[in-house]
């Protein structure tokens, strides 16, 4: 076998942690963690990771990229049969399921904040529910609930400053409810378009709204801003109709994956939204609907949703960058 001098001329530095900052083609030995490493570009896109342990969707996300989670749900089509108060944490490489799940089982409910301050609210039991828990990073307790119940509702923010939107009553609405860490507020500012299935991004006082379904078969593009107060339509529709997509980032610097087209299909098209305008970007590996989504719009995370069936397909965006790697046999 071919020594790395002779076929490159020149030595493999040893250093005993790995260097501040690397340039791209470099490689290093660290002699304390015994592994040899390199310096690569991290192309934009989607790479798959490892799979819930329970496949699902219409689950309630919360959490960033490395620090993800996910409640509630629906393994099943039809939904009525998998309706689960599940809770699992993903730690940027595996899921691991919490034995204490939701006090209330459901699916079609919103999340929102951290994996060890999460929110969870609404959706359908049945009946449809305002029930509202909090998450400490080990068990669920109840809040008291929104002032609208409904299912199919959309959340972000955090569990101190929550935001929930649309829904079904039954019947549409765009009503906005504010979370302050005890109760729900109704927000004089309701969406200027009713309807469900919408994703979401950012905070309490800086919240998105896109996609979505306004009534069958009607799937929407239309984008809404919320300042705190009301909703404001944003000139930049998405390129692609659908609802039930995942969504991550803020305001201004948004990402939104997957849903189902006005076919009905289930797709893997994603979208980069600058505060303006939405771009589309690499397509998801899995295409699905009614996928959860956390992190932000350069590290994302998507999983669940039903492709059909219900699955447990997890897979991080990342923007390009320089990445260190540690290289192997293989």
């Amino acid at each position: 076998m071919a020594d790395y001098i002779n076929i490159r001329g020149q030595n493999i530095e040893v250093v005993a942690s790995d260097p501040a900052n690397p340039t791209i083609g470099q490689i290093w030995y660290n002699s304390t963690s015994n592994t040899l490493k390199g310096e690569a570009f991290q192309p934009t896109g989607w790479s798959s990771g490892n799979n819930m342990n329970s496949g699902r969707y219409f689950l309630a996300p919360a959490g960033t990229q490395t620090a993800t989670l996910a409640a509630g749900g629906s393994t099943s089509t039809p939904v009525g049969p998998g309706i689960t108060g599940a809770t699992e944490e993903y730690n940027g490489a595996t899921w691991a399921s919490n034995p204490t799940g939701l006090n209330t089982a459901r699916f079609s409910l919103g999340g929102a904040g951290t994996q060890t301050a999460g929110l969870a609210f609404g959706g359908a039991v049945p009946p449809i529910t305002g029930a509202t828990e909090e998450y400490d990073g080990s068990t669920w307790t109840n809040s008291n609930a929104l002032n609208t119940a409904r299912a199919y509702v959309t959340g972000i923010g955090t569990q101190t400053a929550g935001l929930a939107f649309g829904g079904d009553l039954p019947g549409l609405t765009g009503a906005t409810e504010e979370y302050n860490g005890t109760t729900w507020a109704t927000s004089p500012g309701s969406l200027n378009t009713q309807r469900v299935y919408i994703g979401g991004a950012g905070i309490q006082t800086a919240g998105l709204a896109f996609g979505g379904e306004t009534g069958p078969p009607a799937f929407s593009t239309a984008t809404e801003e919320y300042d705190g107060t009301s909703w404001a339509t944003s000139p930049g529709s998405l390129n692609n109709a659908r609802r039930g997509p995942g969504g991550s980032g803020i305001q201004t610097a948004a990402l939104a994956f997957g849903g189902m087209d006005p076919s009905f299909t289930p797709i893997a098209a994603a979208e980069s939204y600058d505060g303006a305008t939405w771009t589309t970007v690499n397509s998801l590996v899995t295409a699905r609907w009614a996928v959860g989504g956390s992190g932000i719009q350069t590290a994302a995370l998507a999983f669940g949703g039903n492709a059909p069936p219900a699955t447990g397909a997890t897979e991080e965006y990342n923007a390009a960058a320089p990445v260190t790697k540690t290289i192997t046999a293989s």
